[in-house]
């Protein structure tokens, strides 16, 4: 098989793959159909901001939680719980959208419900890679594939969901993400798993969980890293819920316009994971982050100051493929320094790291953007990420040194090499 695409080899990556991708479409059609919809009925950046961090908001409290529990869980099970629970929450939503009865009040709940699932499906799925691809020699590839099938299905669904919106409306898109589901649970269901080697959790969870911070935090490149990532979700939070108002007044569109911006995001994530996807293991890729971050900071930045909407769909494009390939690049060298049997931890933290942060940066923005606009936001946050990524350049020597001492303990300890 391709080099590229070597993880497909595996059946159960393959039955993972492509039931993600169709469930990630009907994903992204609800995404935008919600800020679509809080937009119209409210008008407001602000509670544009507030929703969007309401579903992150799980991320910041529970992701941690939700990595003790995937390292003592059957982590399948856990994940087909997840995802019946976001088709519940997507098909009352179509529900409520469909009656006419929906309030912005309700999105919020709603959007809240999805973060609390989120907040577990998360961290459970990226640990679950490795039990479904059972080579740990191909886990980079893993995560660059399942990086190119999330931002696939940004730039295909956000396209589908301009012209749902504007055909059908947002109940349809919302309809759509609940059908989809089916296609997840139908593969989770039908995978051929070894059996998971346990380790005894006679110790409290609050023990395992002290355990997983002392232990990513300990290691100076994890450290750097989740640090990196923080910054890196806090400044390009803005992007998405305040989509909005750049496609309405700024260029002056509609909802076709709101596909065009996303979907340019979407078209850089999948460059920058198909990218990725030759990379064969860890070298080089602190050097990879580092210019990577930068290129996401530039990107959105420069596309701040953009009145023609031709100009600033390929700085949106720079974003994404910056954006994506460093995350992918930090899960990847995440997933492999970790010690196996503190891997879901070490990932719950990784999850609050970038993902959970993220409603602090909804919040700030949306109440940022209220006061200076869109524009200066956008600048402003773009310019904070690019000065994070010089910083992670200056310190690349020791932090290259502090990955190498990690791989030289994992191979005195036993525990074979994952590139």
């Amino acid at each position: 098989m391709n080099h590229a695409l070597r993880s497909l080899r595996h059946p159960n990556f393959r039955l993972f793959f492509f039931g993600q991708f169709i469930s990630l479409l009907g994903t992204w059609l609800q995404i935008v159909a919600t800020v679509w919809l809080v937009y119209r009925l409210t008008g407001s950046a602000l509670l544009l901001g507030v929703t969007t961090g309401l579903q992150q908001l799980p991320m910041l409290l529970l992701s941690p939680l939700a990595g003790v529990w995937s390292d003592r869980v059957d982590r399948r099970r856990m994940l087909m719980i997840t995802q019946s629970l976001a088709a519940f929450q997507a098909l009352t939503l179509a529900m409520l959208t469909f009656s006419g009865t929906v309030r912005v009040e309700h999105i919020m709940l709603l959007a809240f419900l999805l973060g609390l699932i989120n907040a577990f499906d998360t961290p459970t799925r990226q640990a679950f890679v490795l039990e479904m691809i059972g080579d740990k020699s191909d886990l980079p590839n893993a995560i660059a594939l399942s990086s190119l099938l999330f931002n696939g299905a940004r730039f295909v669904g956000p396209a589908i969901a301009g012209v749902a919106l504007a055909v059908l409306g947002e109940a349809w898109c919302f309809l759509l993400n609940g059908l989809s589901f089916v296609a997840t649970l139908y593969a989770y269901t039908h995978m051929r798993l070894l059996p998971r080697a346990w380790t005894a959790r006679n110790a409290h969870w609050l023990h395992d969980l002290q355990e997983g911070v002392r232990y990513a935090f300990g290691l100076l490149g994890i450290r750097r890293l989740l640090l990196l990532l923080a910054v890196l979700s806090i400044g390009s939070s803005p992007w998405q819920p305040l989509m909005p108002i750049f496609a309405t007044e700024i260029y002056g569109g509609d909802s076709r316009t709101l596909g065009w911006l996303i979907g340019a995001v979407g078209v850089g994530a999948l460059l920058g994971a198909a990218h990725l996807m030759r990379r064969p293991g860890l070298r080089g890729l602190g050097s990879v982050i580092a210019v990577t971050c930068a290129l996401s900071g530039v990107g959105m930045a420069g596309f701040a100051w953009m009145n023609s909407l031709w100009l600033g769909l390929p700085l949106l494009a720079l974003f994404g493929f910056g954006l994506i390939a460093t995350v992918a690049s930090c899960n990847t060298v995440v997933q492999t320094v970790a010690e196996e049997d503190k891997r879901g931890r070490v990932i719950g933290l990784y999850v609050l790291a970038f993902f959970g942060m993220s409603p602090i940066g909804h919040f700030l923005s949306g109440a940022l953007a209220e006061q200076i606009g869109v524009q200066w936001t956008f600048f402003l946050c773009g310019s904070g990420i690019a000065i994070a990524a010089a910083c992670f350049a200056y310190s690349l020597p020791t932090w290259r040194e502090s990955i190498r001492r990690a791989r030289a303990a994992q191979d005195a300890s036993g525990q074979p090499a994952r590139t």
